[in-house]
């Protein structure tokens, strides 16, 4: 059966229940209520604040016999409720041990308490007086308490692992978080990749943001996923409000949160990628070499497996573009900026003042054209030692030349045209290959030909050839050897073809204005083609790369996984599938995706002498850098999981 457990993903719930301050039964309804409600989900872990039985804001209730006595009371129901639900709770309680009183997060799950951990650093600054009432964790001398006739394993020092899973979960409580050394620093580096923040966060002015981002970073620093989950507005007014926000993040993203300020239950779900956790901590030598002093014991608990077939958590069918178009935006800004500075970069330390590229009215040569522009003008240079060369050939249309001629004019770089047709016509009757046959060296040969012009031209004015060609085409080794391959400086190597029309539709936006800008709109909107066919009866367009190699937005979508998260290739399929379900049948994706895999790994020689280009993003295919393959990988693996 296909369900998002079966590919490392567990669900997690984190709610802020309605409660009432000292209302023992109230609460334990409404964090039952929660429980079912999380089930009804298929979400079998769930957090909920600190103190949230009694509530947080008790005072000196806490002291209180008949307080204390209740929570053992509706311990006892939420073992029930669990074993009923099939949810594991994790919530906050007041309970006693060595004569002292610990504010503590309770595990409950499968008709049992699993462990007890007691809060470490206590709040007793400003409008919190925890010192009070509470002791902390480092006055505790017992490793196990009583709670209802069964000792439960009690301490900071206790991890969860989840049967069946790679999940091994920690908790802390809400000033843990904050403290300069938190309990989930030592946790994470002794394994746990999931962890539970019980809290209770008043408000004040300003105050939210900077919570929120400290679980974010929280996450990010730990590697991990991070749950947090926060009083709400029923607390005590007396002095404070309370806000209920409930947060989950996974490795510095948030995946869900909650509204704040509402009086009634508040209660989110997301999915975390454990198998993500996992690679993005084999690949991190830093968090390797992070070791802590700290001994551990193990607890292991029973948390059913999540059977749902769709996915709790947002999924992109663009992984490199954002959707969020203010955060677009300021990608491609800083993307623009790294690829004119390393340009830029690379022009000083030659020591010249001329460059050249092809220029052929399509996507990535305008691309280029556009970051050697803003190089030029980064470092001051004479626009006109920019040489855009237009070649065209049996398949270019009067569009994209057209489009060529005008930009170069508009942008006030020199341009020269070169038809290649005669020299291509010369060069098939020496090796004797009929022009009427459409091959591969039919179409290679165009392309040797152009970068011998580019090559030529560029010694001839002591200056440099700009590559154009982009990460996709890299990954597919969709150029032609000693062709495109080749160049002496690859702008575009770092940015997938999806990312690539999104730059020139910033660049005509942000950028440029006036017919530039429309000239880059009409680019935006060409299909993406090498032209290297004759054009059909109309003049069009006739040979189109994605009916050849697939659709780049599949293409793009399967590399971001495979090279970045190191995902199987049914896991791959698996989100595709998530992600594509009203777009593509599966037996597409299926053959597109085998597709990928055949010519990544068939094409890797490519990479292996790829001319020297910046990396923007955390996918890049530089063999000096990012990736390292042998030439003559063997696919078959990688095909079988398909």
């Amino acid at each position: 059966m296909e369900n998002i457990g079966k590919y490392g993903f567990m669900r997690v719930g984190s709610a802020s229940p309605e409660l009432k301050v000292a209302d023992v039964e109230f609460n334990t309804q409404k964090i039952i209520e929660a429980m079912f409600i999380a089930k009804d989900n298929d979400c079998h872990l769930l957090v909920c604040p600190e103190l949230c039985i009694t509530g947080y804001t008790c005072g000196d209730l806490f002291f209180q016999k008949v307080l204390l006595d209740s929570v053992i009371s509706a311990l006892q129901k939420l073992i029930e409720a669990s074993e009923i639900s099939g949810v594991g709770l994790i919530a906050g309680a007041p309970l006693k041990a060595d004569d002292r009183l610990f504010n503590t997060a309770v595990f409950i799950s499968d008709g049992r308490i699993n462990g007890i951990v007691p809060k470490l650093f206590l709040c007793n600054s400003n409008e919190y007086y925890e010192e009070r009432w509470f002791s902390s964790s480092a006055d505790s001398r017992s490793t196990e308490i009583d709670i209802l006739g069964n000792e439960v394993p009690f301490g900071t020092d206790l991890l969860f692992k989840v049967e069946g899973t790679s999940c091994l979960l920690s908790m802390e409580l809400c000033e843990d978080l904050w403290s300069v050394f938190p309990p989930s620093f030592h946790a994470a580096s002794a394994g746990a990749n999931l962890i539970f923040n019980l809290s209770a966060s008043d408000e004040y002015l300003g105050k939210s943001k900077y919570r929120d981002e400290l679980v974010v970073s929280q996450s990010a620093r730990c590697l991990a996923g991070y749950v947090y989950s926060s009083a709400g507005p029923c607390e005590s007014s007396t002095d404070l409000v309370f806000s209920g926000k409930c947060i989950i993040a996974e490795d510095g993203h948030i995946l869900a949160e909650s509204g704040k300020y509402n009086f009634e239950t508040q209660i989110i779900f997301a999915d975390m990628d454990l198998n993500k956790i996992e690679s993005e901590r084999l690949k991190n030598n830093s968090f390797s070499a992070s070791e802590t002093d700290k001994n551990f014991r193990i607890v292991e608990v029973v948390i059913p497996e999540t059977k749902d077939k769709n996915l709790r958590r947002l999924l992109t069918k663009t992984p490199f573009v954002p959707e969020n178009l203010s955060e677009r935006a300021s990608n491609c800004r800083e993307i623009f900026e790294i690829q004119s500075t390393g340009l830029a970069k690379r022009i000083k330390h030659l020591g010249i003042c001329k460059v050249v590229i092809g220029l052929s009215g399509g996507l990535d040569s305008s691309l280029a054209l556009l970051v050697c522009v803003k190089a030029f003008n980064k470092i001051g240079l004479d626009l006109k030692g920019i040489n855009a060369v237009s070649m065209p050939g049996f398949g270019t249309t009067a569009r994209t030349k057209t489009n060529a001629e005008k930009l170069a004019e508009q942008l006030g770089t020199s341009f020269k045209c070169i038809t290649i047709n005669k020299s291509v016509e010369q060069h098939f009757e020496d090796i004797r290959h009929n022009p009427e046959n459409f091959n591969i060296v039919y179409e290679n040969a165009q392309a040797r030909e152009r970068t011998q012009i580019l090559m030529d031209i560029a010694n001839q004015i002591n200056g440099i050839v700009i590559g154009t060609g982009d990460l996709s085409e890299i990954a597919l080794g969709w150029s032609t050897y000693n062709g495109d391959h080749i160049s002496m400086y690859g702008v575009n190597c770092g940015v997938p073809k999806t990312l690539v029309r999104y730059l020139i539709e910033w660049c005509a936006e942000e950028e440029f204005s006036g017919l530039t800008s429309k000239i880059l709109k009409d680019i935006r909107s060409t299909p993406i083609s090498p032209e290297l066919l004759p054009a059909d009866k109309e003049g069009e367009i006739r040979q189109k790369t994605e009916e050849s190699i697939g659709p780049y937005i599949l293409h793009d979508f399967f590399l971001y996984y495979f090279l970045r998260w190191a995902f199987p290739p049914d896991k791959i399929f698996f989100l595709a599938k998530q992600a594509f379900g009203n777009e593509f049948k599966k037996t597409e994706i299926q053959k597109w995706l085998k597709f990928f895999y055949k010519r990544f790994f068939s094409q890797q020689y490519k990479r292996s002498c790829m001319p020297d280009g910046v990396k923007v993003g955390t996918v890049a295919l530089s063999p000096r850098g990012d990736w390292r393959m042998p030439s003559d990988s063997s696919v078959n693996l990688w095909l079988e999981k398909c």
